[in-house]
């Protein structure tokens, strides 16, 4: 009798096996190409070689930054990377050129310091940190007959013409509407997708992950259409047709979520009006007619509604407000000096520090022969030390093979290629690939490797493929001994942060949903005029005069809950009163319950309702990211983060629910048992996680 044996990878070993699938990016494969190559070539042709060199990394690094997504939001997601590269450039030349190897050693270390700290704001700060300590490195570890400046200046132009490559060149196939906004329509077409998606997985196993395939969508097209713009505004009729078509699906997402937290399966039709949604906005035309759902139930009822709303948005193609909040600079150097930024800043700080005193020493000591940069070892160990790129142990390894792997294949170009119009093919060639190699760790350092020997070789280097082989083994044995080393403070500061995070957005989101069922019933009034609940009486469980999470019940971002309404804006009648005709919802007596001009309108307190939902999911999506590349490190890391994977799952089951309480309420104007019952459930397994993990969280208001 034989038995089945199953192999189970350790986390860390999966993580280093797995790689990203998806079709081949042909766009940035063409910008790639067309980006370091060429600009190597004319510098070869005008004599300047060295500042050739320098550009044509600046426009790798910009490569490795080229992901999909809008024009507008590309311009940020490149830009601000290379202004800090920039920075760093001129910071290590001037202090390479200026002082002595020990004083260098604590400069770059501070730089460091800094850089780390920043990265913990996001991945445009992270990519900015990453930048500037590789060009820090390369200005004080290749000497160049260039001053600061203009290296500087040559960084900057590489930079910028990967940049204006991005904004010039069309999308292959993008021949629906204006091509300059094809990233913005990919990215709003895709969230209708998911909605789509969403509803044909209601009831089923795979609807979290649909809800979570939703939630990514939505941010990916929230970060394309509020990328940097001269105006305030969307200045074109098309942008301002996107901005709307964007903000029509966040009904739908709302009552597809709440679909899916009802657990209870929904008939095919109900997906078709998203998918036709969807396609309009991917080719640029009207709607056409929409089927309507079953109106059996409040999160249908709500579904129909979002999409006669949908077809009206598409048609009238006004919109502007993306429903998101702005990080204040209060926050974001609360950020920065947090938790997470301090450990984050520490660490890349000790091992570019470390990197940079190896380096030097092994330089001075004329260890791997004539060569005159020193760059290598810091650099790599940038690369190494960065908790975003993945976990630790991953990266390594990643980067050691494809160290190895990329000097060997050099090395044998380098013997058959003529010298220089041979590298600056392969410096062409290997751009086009770094797109595709993006995808895996080791794929992407074994091409950047192929890439930079090719490089410096042009700018007069000998060939040093053995010697970085060894320096990239001395920068992962570094990053392991200091990754490894005890920090000050509490161990998993950036994980805390992220569940802190993510649990304040909950928190704000339960209490202004809160607000509004208490609101709603405090200002509902008979016919006669006298208020049909007592102020000190119990609406849905919760306490009208009660203060949440000791936030007094007046005002949130702005939005006060109305005391003058008349009734809720929906009954439960089945009929959809139309919202958005222009016309005040009125009462059975005929009397206009928006009469009071200083109250705030239910779109308003709708539009702030979505703009804490999205801030809530989104916040618990980057927990969750964070939280998966933790577990994958090495036991001895992987600990601190036990049960954080916990707590995310149910902030989220919160932020359902608090989702289908909000539909609930947009339908009958109060929470039923079920709701508050499941809210009180979640709320006590919340506390006990909290208790046993051992994690300090915002306190969320009791719901019961």
């Amino acid at each position: 009798m034989s038995r089945s044996v199953s192999l189970t990878l350790p986390p860390w070993l999966a993580h280093t096996l797995r790689a990203q699938r998806g079709p081949v990016p042909w766009n940035a494969v063409v910008r790639g190409a067309l980006s370091a190559g060429p600009l190597l070539l004319v510098a070869v042709l005008i004599g300047r070689t060295s500042l050739g060199v320098v550009a044509a990394i600046a426009a790798m690094l910009a490569g490795i930054n080229d992901r999909p997504g809008s024009r507008r939001a590309s311009v940020k997601r490149l830009g601000v990377p290379a202004l800090a590269g920039a920075g760093g450039l001129l910071v290590g030349t001037y202090a390479g050129d200026h002082v002595g190897a020990v004083v260098l050693t604590v400069v770059l270390t501070l730089v460091g310091l800094v850089a780390g700290s920043v990265s913990a704001v996001g991945p445009v700060a992270s990519g900015a940190g990453t930048q500037m300590l590789v060009a820090s490195a390369i200005g004080a570890g290749m000497p160049l007959p260039e001053s600061g400046w203009q290296r500087a200046l040559a960084f900057l132009v590489g930079a910028g013409w990967l940049i204006a490559l991005r904004l010039v060149l069309p999308t292959p196939g993008a021949l629906a509407g204006d091509f300059r906004f094809d990233g913005e329509r990919q990215a709003v077409a895709a969230v209708y997708d998911a909605v789509a998606d969403l509803l044909d997985a209601a009831g089923a196993d795979d609807a979290m992950a649909r809800r979570a395939a939703l939630t990514a969508a939505l941010d990916h097209a929230q970060d394309a259409l509020a990328g940097p713009r001269l105006r305030r505004y969307a200045s074109s009729s098309a942008e301002r047709r996107l901005h709307a078509q964007y903000a029509a699906a966040l009904p739908l997402a709302e009552a597809a979520t709440a679909l899916a937290w009802a657990g209870e399966a929904v008939a095919g039709r109900a997906s078709e009006g998203p998918r036709r949604l969807a396609a309009a906005v991917r080719d640029n035309t009207h709607t056409g007619p929409l089927p309507a759902p079953t109106r059996s139930a409040p999160a249908l009822r709500a579904l129909d509604d979002a999409l006669l709303h949908a077809a009206e948005a598409f048609d009238r193609a006004k919109g502007t407000d993306l429903h998101t909040r702005r990080r204040t600079a209060r926050s974001l150097l609360r950020t920065v000096f947090g938790a997470g930024g301090r450990e984050y800043g520490l660490r890349v700080a000790l091992c570019f520090g470390a990197s940079v005193a190896v380096a030097q020493a092994l330089h001075h000591s004329r260890w791997s022969g004539q060569h005159e940069h020193w760059y290598w070892l810091p650099a790599t160990a940038v690369f190494l030390v960065k908790p975003d790129l993945g976990p630790l142990v991953s990266r390594v390894l990643c980067r050691a093979a494809g160290t190895v792997l990329g000097a060997l294949v050099f090395a044998g170009f380098a013997v058959v290629l003529p010298r220089p119009e041979g590298l600056i093919a392969l410096v062409a060639v290997s751009g086009a690939l770094i797109p595709v190699a993006t995808r895996h760790f080791a794929a992407q350092t074994a091409v950047v490797t192929v890439l930079v020997l090719a490089l410096v070789m042009v700018g007069g280097e000998p060939q040093a493929s053995a010697s970085r082989i060894l320096e990239t083994l001395l920068a992962c044995a570094i990053v392991l001994i200091v990754g490894h080393l005890p920090m000050p403070g509490q161990r998993g500061g950036g994980v805390r942060a992220r569940l802190a995070a993510a649990s304040s957005a909950a928190q704000a989101y339960l209490v202004h949903v809160l607000r509004e069922a208490d609101g709603r019933v405090m200002s509902s009034v008979s016919p006669s005029g006298k208020t049909g609940v007592s102020p000190g009486s119990k609406a849905a469980g919760v306490s009208p005069g009660s203060k949440a999470a000791g936030v007094s019940p007046g005002t949130l971002d702005g939005v006060s809950p109305r005391t003058k309404t008349g009734v809720s804006p929906r009954t439960n009648t089945g009929a959809s009163p139309r919202t958005n005709t222009g016309a005040s919802p009125r009462t059975k007596t005929g009397a206009n319950i928006s009469s009071d001009a200083g109250a705030p309108t239910h779109s308003d307190a709708r539009a702030v309702r979505w703009t804490l939902r999205r801030e809530a999911y989104r916040t618990l999506a980057e927990a969750r990211t964070v939280i998966s590349l933790a577990a994958a490190e090495l036991p001895a890391l992987a600990r601190h983060s036990e049960g954080a994977d916990e707590i995310v799952a149910v902030l989220e089951r919160l932020v359902d629910t608090t989702t289908a309480c909000a539909v609930d309420l947009d339908d009958s104007g109060r929470l039923t048992p079920r709701h508050t019952e499941r809210l009180a459930e979640l709320l006590d397994e919340l506390a006990g996680h909290r208790e046993r993990v051992g994690l300090r969280l915002p306190e969320l208001p009791l719901a019961m």
